[in-house]
């Protein structure tokens, strides 16, 4: 069973701290699907990941692709991800199901702690997922570096 982690980002957003996760991803083995809600945002992060520095290329899609299940990481707004993943992220407030942490081995919900709605999305996200029994971990970056701070 996985467990579902959640990122409070305060310090540095989601440009920067997805390149960070998706990276210790890769080196843990992992496929990942990274869930949005609009395909014009996931269009925006896809160029964001092709203009990171070489020495940390990450090699990803946007869904809709030939060659969407060999994809090490998938740009996707389905609930199914062609590539088989190992690791859910979730942006945006895409909805993550208890099923899926369960599926997983690690769901990563990301959310800018500056937009009010957002946290409280992952707030209910955060009870959706502890009231079905899924394990969650709480980080939050506000002392400057990523910190856990809750755990279930």
């Amino acid at each position: 069973m996985g467990a579902a982690y959640f990122y409070h980002m305060t310090r540095t957003p989601l440009e920067a701290t997805l390149p960070v996760l998706l990276e210790k991803s890769l080196d843990a083995g992992w496929r990942v699907a990274v869930r949005g809600v609009e395909a014009a945002r996931l269009d925006w992060l896809d160029q964001k990941l092709w203009l990171g520095p070489e020495e940390r290329f990450l090699p990803h899609g946007l869904a809709g692709g030939p060659h969407d299940g060999d994809q090490p990481i998938l740009l996707t707004t389905a609930t199914e991800a062609a590539n088989r993943p190992d690791c859910l992220v979730s942006i945006d407030g895409a909805g993550i199901s208890p099923d899926e942490v369960a599926a997983m081995a690690r769901v990563m919900i990301l959310f800018d702690g500056n937009a009010p709605d957002a946290v409280e999305t992952a707030r209910d996200q955060w009870r959706t997922l502890t009231e079905a029994g899924a394990p969650a971990k709480y980080w939050s970056q506000e002392s400057g570096r990523w910190e856990m701070r809750a755990e279930r």
